[in-house]
C-alpha cells in the first residue's frame, strides 16, 4: 500500500529546512549503504547523528505526530531517525531493497523496517528526473510530490531514485517499525478506520447509542452512510460508529505486536 501523506512540513519549516541544507556539509552516500546497494548508489547524503540531521530528524518527527493520516496508515511503533540525502545532476540510485533490519544510531538496539517513508524537500518543478519508482505486484509507480509531504510504502518494496537530469533533489528518508507487521494487515485497518471516519461525517452524536448488535463492519458502514437525515437515522449512525470502532480495536488487539 502506497500512502501519499501532505503537510508534514509547513512553509516555516521548509524554509528552515532548506536554510541549514544549503550550507550542510554532505558525504558520499556510499559510505552508509550495503554492498549490493553501493553498486547502485550515487548521492549525497548528511552524516548519521551529525547535530543537524538530530535537530531536522526530531522536527519530522513532531510533525508526524501532528499526521492523522500517518498515524492511520502506519500504525506506528518506533521510528528510525530521519536521513537526509541530496541528488545532483547525473546521481540516481538503482533498484534495491532495504535492509530488513536497522541499528539505531549509538544504541544496541535493533529496529525492524516494516514501512519506508520518504519526505520531499524539494518542488517537483526545482528538478528534473529524481521520480521515486515503487515496484509491486501491480507494476512500477512514480512518485514525485510536493515539498514538505511524504510517501510511505512497505519496505518489502523494490525501488530506485531516476537520475538528476536538471536541479537538484533534497529529501528525507526513514523506515518505520509498525505495530502491525503485515502490509495487508495495515491496509485492512486503515481501510476500515477512514469508513469510521465516513460514519462520524454523516451523522451528528447522540447521547443514546441505541442497541449495539453484531454486524459485519462493510455492512455497518454502507448502511450507516445514507441513515443521517433524520434523529433516529443520525441515532442509529451514532451506533455504527461505535459498533465500527468496536471491529477496529477488536483486530487492532488481533493483529497487533506491542
Amino acid at each position: 500500500m502506497i500512502v501519499h501523506i501532505p503537510g508534514i512540513l509547513d512553509g516555516p519549516e521548509l524554509r528552515y529546512f532548506r536554510e541549514q541544507l544549503a550550507q550542510a556539509p554532505w558525504i558520499d552516500g556510499r559510505e552508509t549503504a550495503g554492498h549490493q546497494s553501493s553498486r547502485v548508489k550515487r548521492n549525497q547524503q548528511l552524516r548519521e547523528a551529525s547535530p543537524l540531521a538530530l535537530d531536522l530528524g526530531d522536527r519530522i518527527v513532531r510533525g508526524l505526530e501532528r499526521s492523522p493520516l500517518f498515524i492511520s496508515a502506519v500504525l506506528p511503533q518506533r521510528v528510525f531517525p530521519p536521513l537526509f540525502n541530496r541528488y545532483g545532476v547525473g546521481m540516481g540510485f538503482g533498484l534495491h531493497v532495504d535492509n530488513a533490519i536497522r541499528e539505531l544510531p549509538g544504541r544496541a538496539e535493533r529496529i525492524r523496517t516494516d514501512v519506508s517513508a520518504t519526505l520531499f524537500l524539494s518542488d517537483p518543478e526545482e528538478y528534473v528526473g529524481g521520480e521515486l519508482i515503487i515496484e509491486d505486484l501491480y507494476g512500477a509507480h512514480s512518485v514525485k510530490l510536493p515539498a514538505g509531504d511524504m510517501v510511505v510504502y512497505p519496505a518489502s518494496s523494490l525501488h530506485r531514485v531516476t537520475p538528476i537530469e536538471r536541479g537538484v533533489r533534497l529529501a528525507s528518508f526513514f523506515w518505520i517499525q509498525s505495530m502491525i507487521r503485515d502490509a495487508d494487515k495495515r491496509r485492512l485497518l486503515l481501510e476500515l478506520d477512514l469508513a469510521m471516519q465516513q460514519v462520524a461525517r454523516s451523522g451528528r452524536d447522540h447521547p443514546g447509542l441505541g442497541s449495539v448488535r453484531a454486524q459485519p463492519c462493510a455492512q455497518i458502514a454502507l448502511e450507516a452512510s445514507s441513515e443521517a437525515e433524520t434523529p433516529e437515522g443520525a441515532q442509529r449512525v451514532s451506533a455504527a460508529s461505535l459498533r465500527l470502532t468496536n471491529c477496529y480495536h477488536n483486530l487492532l488487539r488481533m493483529f497487533s505486536e506491542v
